[in-house]
């Protein structure tokens, strides 16, 4: 399959055609989760429609002390993930192109706040993570143009926001996640995986052993589930852990019977990894 690399200067040609087109917004160092959002877009908008994913490493979603420089880059391996996915179109701006300059927000920028939600959670231990993130996405969806955008559930608060951001700006746009993909072992899939050593990674299978028992535990409401995930987490030895949180599924309080949210996020040496998982709380 050919693939078109896009800019920005070009994107808008082509896109009259009225054909239903889903976008995939990737900051690259693709993997097979990515690929699961790739063809999911493609099964979205059948074989008629139009699959675009968008590569761009966005500065503003880091912080000072994060791993914008090192963050792996990997645009010909990526294109070939696009490829065997059946992607139509990589959208790969530079921050020029995206922000108007060569570096992102300037004081005068206008940006999206992410409200009480994006200082909550991730956002507590990365300030301006998610202002960062609500604004290059809107901007991305303004110069894609999708119908339908698509985005893991790993990232859940993420996807939480987006569609918070989408319905209170009234874009015509429908925000649909994508279940969290796992390696084997159960690790979830993640860019950031590629830190880590063997050893590193050992310690990290606590993440998913954690949720696996807090989900187990959900049959007796929110306080039992946070007690057995924090009990496999509190065991593992090099674990440090950011939080261990019980929601409902819109990241509010967990209601006492019903659906919820477990969310977790700790680091293993250098990086940090989060992941979550769905619960039934109070239900026999």
């Amino acid at each position: 399959m050919t693939i078109v690399v896009e800019q920005a200067a070009d994107l808008s040609r082509g896109w009259a055609g009225g054909r239903r087109r889903c976008v995939v917004m990737t900051m690259g160092a693709l993997h097979d989760g990515h690929v699961a959002l790739m063809r999911a877009a493609r099964e979205a908008v059948g074989p008629d429609g139009s699959v675009v994913v968008t590569i761009f490493v966005n500065p503003t979603q880091f912080g000072p002390n994060e791993d914008f420089a090192r963050y792996p880059r990997t645009f010909e391996a990526d294109l070939e993930h696009c490829r065997s996915a059946g992607v139509d179109t990589v959208f790969a701006p530079s921050v020029h192109e995206v922000y108007g300059n060569g570096i992102g927000f300037t004081d005068e920028s206008v940006t999206i706040s992410a409200g009480a939600l994006g200082a909550s959670l991730e956002g507590a231990a990365r300030p301006d993570h998610f202002r960062g993130m609500l604004t290059v996405v809107a901007k991305l969806m303004a110069m894609t143009r999708p119908d339908i955008a698509l985005y893991g559930e790993k990232d859940y608060q993420q996807l939480v926001l987006i569609r918070r951001m989408v319905a209170d700006l009234d874009m015509s746009v429908d925000v649909r996640g994508v279940a969290t993909v796992r390696d084997p072992d159960g690790l979830a899939m993640s860019s950031r995986n590629r830190y880590l050593t063997p050893e590193q990674r050992a310690t990290a299978l606590a993440i998913p052993a954690a949720l696996q028992a807090a989900a187990a535990a959900a049959r007796d409401g929110a306080v039992a589930v946070e007690r057995a995930g924090r009990a496999v987490l509190d065991a593992a030895a090099g674990l440090d852990v950011g939080y261990l949180a019980v929601t409902d599924p819109s990241l509010g309080a967990p209601p006492p019977q019903g659906e919820g949210r477990v969310l977790v996020a700790a680091r293993v040496g250098s990086t940090r990894l989060i992941d979550n998982v769905p619960c039934r709380l109070g239900e026999q």
